[in-house]
Formats: C-alpha cells, structure tokens, sequence
C-alpha cells in the first residue's frame, strides 16, 4: 500500500488537499517559505509561514519513514523472509514505533544469549515449552543434550532464553508495555548520596515523583541535566508486577501444567525485566525528551523571534558604551549606519569616580560627533553608567537607552567582529555592538549565534540539530518580514534573506564594494550567481531606498510591477502619484485586475505595501524608567512596586530587569489571577511592565516577583 501524503497531512493539519499539494510542490521547486507565504498566496489559499513550516516538517517526517521502510524491506528480503502478509504490514503504517517493533524479529543482533541457545539446537525445546503440551519437560530436555548442552536444566536454560526473546520481540506485546508507560509511568527522581550540597540548584528534586504524562519539560531537562551532571538519580517505571500478571494471561494457556507455566512465567519475566522494559523505558525517555525538547525548541524560538523583533531607534548617530569598573567604560561614537568613527574610554564608575573628567569627555563626543541617543549596555556597572549619563546636561537633546549586552562578548571574539574591526580589540568591539542594537537589532544580532543571545531555557540540553534548524529558521522569518536594506546590509544579514544564502550574500557585499549602491533591483541580476530562481526568492525583500523606482523599496515583487503600471495608467497618472494620492489608492476596484496570473490576496498586499512604502513592520523604541532607589538587591524591600523590563520566558514563568544585576522571576502562578497555559500567552520579551516583590532571598541572590494585583 503507498501512502497518499498530501491526504494524511491534510486530515493531521485540518488543510485541503489542495493547499497541502500546492505547498509541497512549491517547496520541492525550491521555493523558501517566507516567499511561499507572502508571493504565492492564491496557490496555498493564503497560508502563513507556520502552516507552511507545519507542512515542510510533517512531510519530511513521512519521508524519513517511507526511507526507513524501504531500508527494512531489502533487509528482511535479502534474509529470505519477506513475505505478501510481512510487506503490507510494513506498508501499511507511518507509525515510527510500530515499524521498528515489526522489524526487530529480523534486525541483525549481536550475538544473544537466545543466538547461543540456537545455536545449541535449543530452538525446538523452546517450541515444544511454548506449546504447552507436554507434561514432562525434562524428559523433552534430555533429547537435547551434546557436547555443548550437558544437562536438562542447561537445555530448558538456554530454551527459556529464546522464549524470552520471543516474547520481547512480539509487536503486540511491546505495544502493550509501550501504551502502559505512556498512561501510567512514574517519573522519580532523588539526590545522589553525599552530594546534597553540590545539588542545591536541584534541590526540587531530592525526593521527586509524578505521573510522567504531568511531568513539564522544564521540569524534565531539569532532571536529565541533574543526572548528566552526577548529582540526581532518574527513573521511570510502572506496576511491574501488575504487568507480569498481564503478560503471564497472554502467554500461558488454561491447559498448561503448572511445571510449564512456571517455566513460561520465568521466561515471560526475564524477556520482561532484562529485554522489554529497558528497551521500552529507553524508548519513552527518548520520546519525553524529544517532546520536551519540541517545547523548550518553540519557546526560545518565540523569544528570540521577539528579541529580533525588538524596535529600532533608525539611522541615528549613536554613541555606544559598554560600562565596567576597574577598567573603565568603553566608548564608541557611530554613524547613522553603525560606522565607527572613534572610540575612547571612560572612568566615572569606582574605583576611580573620574565623575567630571568622565562628563567633559561625554559632552564633547556629543557635540563633535552630532550624537543623537546613548547605548549603556546593561551589565556589570550598567546601572551606575546609566545614571551618570542621564545626569548630564548636552549641548542638544540626547536620549539613553539600556541596551541587552547578550551575546555582546560572543560577537566581539568573533571572526566577523575580527573582519570587521581588524585593528580594534574585543572592548572596542563589544561596545560598537552594543550600540548597533540600538540602532538596529536584528541587523545586529544576526551576527551571533541565536544560542548565544542569552533568551532560552536548557538550549544546551536540547537536540542541537533541531534548535539550529529552529533558529535558523526563526531568524530567517524576521529578517525577511522586516525586509533588507540591499545597500548597507551587512554579509550576514543578507544571507538570511529568502534564497540568498551565505555564498550570494558574499557575492553582492563584494559587488556593491566594487561598483557602489545598487539603483535598482534589476541591478541585482549582475551578481556572480545570481540566477533567476535564486533573483524570484530574494528580489522581494530586499529593499533599495532612493531607487528610480519607487517599488524597489517596498514588498511589491518584481515579477507584480507590471500590475501596478497598469493600475497607474488607468487611472492616468504615475506610480509616484498614486503613493502620494491615498484616497486614490483605495479607492481602486481590484476586481478588474484579478487573473489567472494574479488574485485578490496579492492585489490587496501590493495596495497595502503602496499606502506605505519602504515601512517596517517593528514598534517604536521606548525608554525604560527603573526605581532610582533600588541600586542592589540589598535596597529591595517586600511589597516595592518596581518598574521592569521581560528579558527572558521560559514555561516556568518570566524573569525581569528590575534594574539591578539580579533579575526577578515572576512565576507563571504570579502573571494574573487566571490560569495561563504559558507566560508568552501574554508576556513578551522586551515588553514593559510593572512588578511587586513578593520575596527576597539575599543568600542566593533570588528575587521573586508578581503582576498580580499590580496595575500594568
């Protein structure tokens, strides 16, 4: 039987047929999926990027299934064992579990004691046990005995051996200790002995147990990490007796003597305890993992989707400083395109309060280099940097802004900020970093691995391929909804756009070096390898500001201009005119444009995209106001109504920047009075919100937060 795919993803996603059919083939033409969202919206019927990326997953999944299939057929074939009945039982299913189970009769072993029994030629003596028919089984064993098998209980031994293999190879019986753990499995957890010290951090779990299917996967990485690291013991187990019994139902017939049946029992038992359960265990362990790692996965991926998205203060001329102590604070001055043009250090902090050489300094960076806004990044000595700045008084309006450091030191080390800064050290660097994000974020931290931007939860104890696969995928979606300046965009940025890819990325960024700004989009057809599939992928989201064509800076595709010409000569008047003219835009009946080439969804896309030309998408920067008496954790009293910023979600609750080096954790109880399935139901990362501190623990440095009651 071959399996109608488009059918069996359509039924899982709630889709048509034709939706699904529409946006696999489209995938499988190459087509990127932020493309496949926003450009072809009459063939999917409008989809979004996740239903899309739903689609691409669940049919990778089914073709990863469909290979394993035919690996197991031409194995079991070439053993001569492939039967009509075996072949459709294989075909007939897209159950992972259920595939493997039906092929491990026939799955190449290592040498088992079941292996060594028949080579002793025990295997009929187990056949004669398994038919209950014969009262007197040592009798039967002697006609067994050789060189290698000396006594009748040495045969019924080694037959009692490959009956256990029997039964933990049989599919029905694995399915029914599969579906106990999944129902009914008990997930515990203790402390190692003697390292109840060590194990602080997991002191939650010293005496743990719950019913797995209730277990959260913070709450599992958590354990998996606490046993990789020496200091827990996990395990997850059910009713083994209970189960026995069960098993011993299905394996002894009423008829049997009560010699046989205890035979069998011991063979039921030990294929049980020493085959079955640890290989089912192992197999639940994977599959909770595997779910908590899905969850963990999507939550650091909507972080990171909502740090990237985090507003832009634009093309301003901003100063950037990375704050310390002892070593002074790092200062950059940028252009309104993140040009360095000088750097310089400053030491207002302790130990040397340089307060008024430190404020000269400032002042005369701001006016010499025009600055319009301050990045005080937001690590050790941030807060004291951040109130000498918003002290001083400037020769023209100047606003400061606490900028996350996350990642800033990753970037600074790295081959990029090295590329880019050759001359510079990492302090320099770091600092110039912190004052992009301002400027930019997502053009900024796309330069750092999204592991490293510091907003997940257990991202180490995760699959590593799935969350690169997740991230990338995440970044990608932002820089493409935002759109790309082709002409100051860096390498990096560029090659996260729909079809570009590291390689072209080079390409333009050599090419635009070489031959100065793109005028056109039409100029991109230039690049080395740039071709027309990989020209269709990007053309749309990258954007050329001043172009002759006003289009070329907006979400229009190319492929779509000849439509808007046409719009603009009906109504007698220029592309230009028709952007300035608002009430003529919407005014325009779409219906004489729609075709067999072009529908509604991208007319209406393509009015929206000329109401607003080159717009971005992201929100408006603001200033956050932290409470001036709270310096330290030490300054914090029960009851305080703070001010804070969300920097971190995990499922468990949010943390907050109150302002001060430690962060408060508002628990996803403490969010609001109703219950909240996860705090990103109603919490974003830089989202602004105030907060009451409900505890305080000085000796662990832990502050614990609500919003309940609060008003926001």
């Amino acid at each position: 039987m071959t399996h109608d795919i488009v059918s069996i993803i359509s039924e899982e996603l709630n889709l048509s047929n034709k939706q699904v059919s529409a946006t696999i083939r489209l995938l499988a033409d190459g087509a990127t999926i932020p493309f496949i969202s926003r450009y072809r919206k009459e063939a999917t019927g409008s989809l979004d990027e996740v239903a899309i990326r739903n689609i691409q997953l669940r049919n990778q999944e089914i073709q990863d299934i469909i290979k394993r299939k035919e690996y197991i057929l031409e194995t079991i074939e070439a053993q001569g064992k492939l039967t009509p009945e075996l072949k459709e039982k294989i075909n007939s299913t897209l159950d992972a579990s259920v595939l493997e189970d039906i092929y491990l009769p026939y799955k190449p072993k290592r040498r088992t004691r079941a292996a060594i029994a028949r080579e002793r030629g025990l295997e009929q003596l187990a056949k004669i046990i398994m038919a209950q028919a014969s009262s007197d089984i040592e009798r039967q064993a002697s006609r067994f005995l050789s060189d290698d098998v000396n006594s009748a209980d040495e045969a019924i031994s080694g037959a009692l051996d490959i009956i256990a293999e029997w039964v933990s190879e049989n599919e029905k019986i694995r399915s029914i200790v599969r579906t106990r753990y999944i129902k009914s499995a008990i997930i515990s957890a203790s402390v190692v002995k003697g390292k109840e010290d060590e194990a602080q951090n997991y002191k939650n779990y010293f005496d743990f147990s719950e019913p797995l299917r209730y277990c959260s996967s913070h709450r599992y990485l958590a354990m998996r990490r606490g046993e990789s690291e020496g200091l827990l013991r996990v395990s997850i187990s059910i009713d083994d007796e209970e189960m026995l019994e069960r098993l011993d139902k299905f394996f002894v017939k009423s008829t049997a003597t009560s010699q046989v049946a205890e035979y069998i029992h011991q063979a039921v038992k030990d294929g049980y305890k020493r085959l079955i359960k640890p290989s089912i265990e192992t197999e639940v362990s994977a599959l909770t993992k595997e779910k908590s790692d899905t969850t963990a996965i999507a939550m650091f991926a909507d972080n990171v989707r909502q740090l990237l998205f985090a507003p832009p203060l634009g093309h301003k001329r901003v100063m950037g400083i990375d704050p310390g102590y002892r070593t002074g604070c790092k200062v950059v001055c940028l252009d309104a395109q993140g040009n360095l043009l000088h750097n310089d250090v400053i030491y207002p902090c302790a130990p040397t309060n340089d307060y008024k050489g430190a404020a000269r300094k400032i002042s005369y960076l701001v006016e010499a280099y025009k600055i319009d806004a301050i990045a005080v990044g937001n690590g050790t000595a941030g807060r004291e940097t951040e109130k000498f700045l918003s002290s001083l008084r400037y020769p023209h309006k100047v606003q400061v802004f606490v900028v996350s450091e996350n990642g800033a030191s990753i970037y600074s080390a790295s081959k990029i900020a090295r590329e880019e800064f050759p001359d510079k050290d990492v302090t320099v660097r770091g600092a110039v970093s912190i004052g992009r994000r301002l400027i930019d974020p997502l053009a900024e931290l796309v330069k750092i691995d999204p592991k490293s931007i510091g907003v997940g939860q257990y991202q180490h104890d995760v699959d590593q391929a799935k969350l690169k696969d997740a991230l990338d995928y995440t970044v990608s979606s932002c820089v493409n909804l935002v759109g790309v300046n082709v002409n100051t965009a860096s390498r990096q940025l560029l090659a996260y756009v729909s079809g570009i890819g590291s390689q072209l990325a080079g390409n333009i960024v050599d090419y635009r070096a070489e031959h100065g700004d793109f005028k056109s989009r039409k100029a991109l057809k230039d690049v080395p390898r740039m071709g027309d599939k990989a020209f269709q992928q990007c053309a749309g989201f990258l954007r050329i500001p001043n172009a002759e064509n006003i289009l070329d800076n907006t979400a229009v595709h190319p492929e779509s201009y000849s439509i808007v010409e046409r719009i603009a000569k009906d109504n007698k008047c220029s592309v230009e005119e028709i952007v300035k003219d608002k009430e003529l835009l919407h005014s325009i009946d779409l219906n004489r444009y729609v075709s067999n080439e072009i529908g509604l969804p991208t007319l209406t896309d393509i009015i929206s995209e000329l109401d607003k030309p080159g717009r971005d998408p992201r929100s408006k920067v603001e200033i956050m106001e932290f409470d001036e008496r709270v310096k330290s954790i030490n300054d914090l009293s029960e009851g305080m109504v703070l001010n804070g910023i969300v920097n971190n979600i995990t499922a468990f609750g949010a943390f907050v920047d109150i302002g001060i080096k430690e962060n408060g954790l508002v628990h996803i109880s403490q969010l609001c009075d109703h219950f909240v399935a996860s705090p990103s139901e109603i919490l974003k990362v830089h989202q602004h919100v105030k907060v009451k501190v409900i505890e305080i623990d000085y000796c662990r440095n832990r502050i614990a937060l609500t919003m309940k009651g609060v008003e926001q």
